[in-house]
């Protein structure tokens, strides 16, 4: 038709999407549903097949670092909605798919249930209950390449009292990943930027020869959180 409105052809994706705030839903709720609604990397990941955003976060840190590689062997702490496992899959070839490749492992632990993942074991578990080192092992058939964690605590509003609780889980991955981790391997986990992330540095920098901060490109930009990467164990 002659007068049909011409457009980009990139899409209604790029078009930003307003919400309205609806009855009973605070402020805060109607800016978060907007910023996901607009968020590129939200709908990249409905694209693509992942559980949610954080996935591009593994990607990008893996990309840099090189630790998800054929045969490892990868513990994911708090791995629901599984978007990191995801990510693991093809990395560590965990479904055998490259026969010239060596095949990985990955386990995937969360204190509630996750759906299932192809090529990935998933259980119901609370890493700080005593003995679950052991378990985790157990389930490995050996001691893990990698730990990570995209954990966070749940959110009480405030700022301060966030980011102790997020630094405490966080301190406690470590030394989980002390108990599992075979020497020469790697742990990542998100921070958050507030002042009690140095003591996680000091502990680190003990057990590991390099550890890195990092803000992947997938973490927003108003976020406080960047990730740690510890390499090379020492055992």
């Amino acid at each position: 038709m002659a007068n049909e409105k011409k457009t980009s052809g990139r899409g209604q994706r790029d078009l930003r999407v307003r919400v309205k705030s609806a009855k009973g839903r605070r402020l805060s709720s109607t800016r978060w549903l907007e910023r996901q609604l607009n968020d590129p990397y939200v709908q990249k990941a409905q694209k693509d097949g992942y559980r949610g955003r954080a996935a591009y976060k593994i990607l990008e840190l893996n990309e840099k670092y090189r630790f998800l590689i054929p045969g490892a062997r990868v513990v994911d702490l708090g791995c629901a909605p599984g978007g990191w496992c995801q990510v693991a899959v093809p990395k560590v070839n965990s479904l055998g798919e490259r026969k010239n490749k060596k095949t990985g492992t990955i386990l995937g632990v969360d204190l509630q249930e996750v759906d299932p993942i192809p090529g990935c074991q998933i259980h119901v578990l609370d890493f700080l209950d005593e003995g679950a080192d052991d378990q985790v092992r157990e389930w490995l058939g050996g001691k893990a390449d990698v730990v990570m964690s995209d954990m966070a605590a749940s959110s009480s509003g405030h700022k301060q009292t966030d980011h102790l609780r997020i630094m405490a889980l966080c301190e406690a991955a470590a030394y989980f990943a002390f108990d599992v981790l075979e020497e020469g391997g790697t742990f990542v986990a998100k921070v958050l930027a507030g002042g009690a992330e140095g003591d996680l540095q000091k502990i680190l920098k003990q057990k590991f020869i390099k550890v890195a901060n990092v803000k992947p490109p997938a973490s927003r930009s108003d976020s406080s959180e960047k990730f740690v990467v510890a390499t090379e164990f020492r055992g």
